[in-house]
């Protein structure tokens, strides 16, 4: 008997959703965009890391007046409360992410080994 895969994946996405993970990533998610200045500090923060990750994958160089800008918003980003407890939620959110994708990985390494 078949299974299909994508059943058990919209159950899993379900479940994502239903987690304390998330719960706890959305609640801080609206906490921030409840107040206009964390919004515009986080929005500005994700901007710098999209700008980075873009030109990385695009094999540019990064300057060091970029690094330097992304470290000092970062240490700025972190300094307000609301957006740390976003930040926290996202690293739990990101961690319980990378556990699934091994376990969802594991049949793969089964067969062809650790590479």
């Amino acid at each position: 008997m078949a299974v299909n895969v994508h059943d058990a994946a919209y159950a899993l996405e379900k479940a994502i959703r239903q987690s304390d993970e998330y719960t706890q990533l959305q609640q801080m998610y609206n906490v921030v965009n409840a107040d206009p200045a964390a919004k515009n500090m986080f929005d500005n923060f994700r901007q710098i890391q999209m700008n980075l990750q873009q030109k990385q994958m695009m094999g540019q160089d990064i300057s060091e007046e970029e690094v330097q800008q992304a470290q000092s918003t970062v240490a700025l980003v972190q300094q307000n409360e609301k957006i740390a407890g976003l930040m926290q939620a996202e690293q739990r959110m990101s961690q319980a992410i990378g556990e699934l994708n091994q376990i969802i990985m594991k049949p793969l390494e089964d067969l062809y080994g650790k590479l």
